[in-house]
């Protein structure tokens, strides 16, 4: 790679690292798994960067690999090794930034997306970032009309899951 390939490529994953740590939390349970999944993803972006073509924004062709990478080693190790549960994580916030009720609703958001399937979580992960169908469509690979239909079976599926 020329060093001007090598400085976009830093200059675009820094811009857009917050998307491949929303994914990381999203796969992972503790802090080193976390630690792990991003820098793996960051290799895979590395080692695809020089076939990015331009014809999808940046952050969209990094979601696709971001979700890529994190859905296959989650499927690896949920062969192999389980991972802390998610209860043992704490998330240090600042008091003033959210209240408690907040906090616990955005916890059992994230307990009821992780049962889900890797796809569905996937769908779910970039409808709450505002990606419009036609983009995660693009994104998944799939039909807009298969990720609406999914979306809404997943809401249904989380409707039950938050509501018993």
């Amino acid at each position: 790679m020329t060093k001007e390939l090598e400085h976009q490529f830093v200059t675009e994953l820094e811009n857009n690292q917050n998307i491949v740590h929303k994914v990381c939390t999203l796969y992972t349970n503790n802090r080193d798994a976390h630690n792990d999944l991003f820098q793996e993803i960051t290799i895979q972006l590395w080692k695809a960067y020089p076939k990015f073509r331009g014809e999808s924004k940046f952050s969209t062709w990094m979601y696709r690999v971001a979700l890529n990478t994190a859905i296959t080693l989650y499927r690896k190790s949920k062969r192999s090794i389980r991972t802390q549960d998610y209860d043992s994580v704490i998330f240090k916030i600042k008091a003033d930034e959210y209240d408690a009720t907040e906090e616990e609703q955005l916890k059992l958001m994230y307990q009821a997306v992780k049962q889900l399937g890797d796809i569905e979580k996937a769908l779910v992960f970039l409808y709450l970032e505002d990606k419009n169908y036609s983009e995660i469509s693009e994104t998944l690979g799939i039909t807009e009309v298969n990720a609406r239909v999914k979306m809404n079976r997943i809401k249904k599926k989380l409707r039950t899951i938050l509501n018993p």
